[in-house]
């Protein structure tokens, strides 16, 4: 099966923001947007608070939707500052259903990943996005993966390969 994947945005995190913070004010440091992004075989991405986690993690990068974002805030009073990053995702993408992707390995541009399951959202999404985002993302809260083949991750159009 091919299709396309549109890469329209990157963020690197150093640090957590949401993590280890439940009943406390999250943190304050900022998804960074970059042009591109080291994409490291079962460690994550070079520069982002998951790399090299731990053995096997889930989530060594996160995707997520404009689509859905779009459609989020056509739903909801999203907050002024809000935008796809706000969802804390790794790779804002367009043209693909990443449900689709779960279970399943994909690549492009000789990236090569392994759908593991949703990102499923938290209550932080009130609160990073808008009222009511933690239940309107449900079921479609971004793709986390595991990356099977590295290299250097870009914004652009690419075919999709799924296996």
């Amino acid at each position: 099966m091919s299709a396309a994947i549109e890469i329209l945005e990157i963020y690197l995190c150093p640090a957590h923001v949401y993590v280890g913070h439940h009943g406390r004010e999250p943190g304050v440091e900022p998804m960074i947007r970059v042009e591109e992004a080291e994409c490291v075989a079962e460690k994550g991405l070079v520069g982002d608070r998951y790399f090299g986690h731990r053995l096997d993690y889930k989530g060594q990068i996160t995707f997520f939707s404009r689509e859905v974002f779009d459609e989020l805030a056509e739903s909801i009073p999203v907050g002024e500052e809000a935008a796809p990053s706000s969802t804390r995702r790794n790779v804002i993408v367009r043209g693909v259903d990443l449900n689709a992707l779960i279970g399943k390995a994909f690549g492009f541009g000789g990236l090569r990943f392994e759908g593991t399951e949703e990102c499923r959202p938290c209550y932080w999404m009130n609160q990073a996005v808008g009222d009511g985002a933690e239940d309107r993302m449900q079921g479609h809260g971004g793709l986390r993966a595991r990356i099977l083949q590295g290299g250097i991750l870009r914004p652009g159009t690419y075919p999709l390969e799924i296996d």
